[in-house]
């Protein structure tokens, strides 16, 4: 499964960007897929993260500013970031899983494919 990231940017502390996760040649259907973030010098980080079918976790400092939503028409996963802030530039990872459980979804080392990674920077 190769995972395509996109969506990132430059943008304003407090406006949106929503990031896209999706692969080429096969479907996300059955698979979890989660996005982490990595900034400069820290470790990545699970951001929030959809099971299959539907149920959500997300990083409980981000609740209320991301939404993670899966449209499985169009084969993508989409991260909806909003009120951003400059804290929150770092590069966002999708990450993609056929088999994980619920309390797995924040572990980077439960999932099996990853995509590139696109640059969020949030200017102050």
């Amino acid at each position: 499964v190769q995972l395509q990231a996109s969506g990132g940017g430059l943008v304003q502390a407090g406006g949106s960007l929503r990031l896209s996760c999706t692969t080429s040649g096969r479907t996300l259907s059955g698979y979890s897929v989660s996005w982490f973030r990595q900034a400069p010098g820290k470790e990545r980080e699970f951001v929030v993260g959809i099971r299959w079918p539907g149920s959500t976790a997300y990083a409980d400092s981000l609740k209320g500013r991301f939404t993670i939503s899966r449209d499985s028409a169009k084969n993508t996963v989409y991260l909806q970031m909003n009120s951003l802030k400059p804290e929150d530039t770092a590069i966002y990872y999708c990450a993609a899983s056929s088999s994980i459980i619920y309390s797995m979804l924040g572990v980077a080392a439960s999932y099996d494919y990853w995509g590139q990674g696109t640059q969020v920077t949030v200017s102050s």
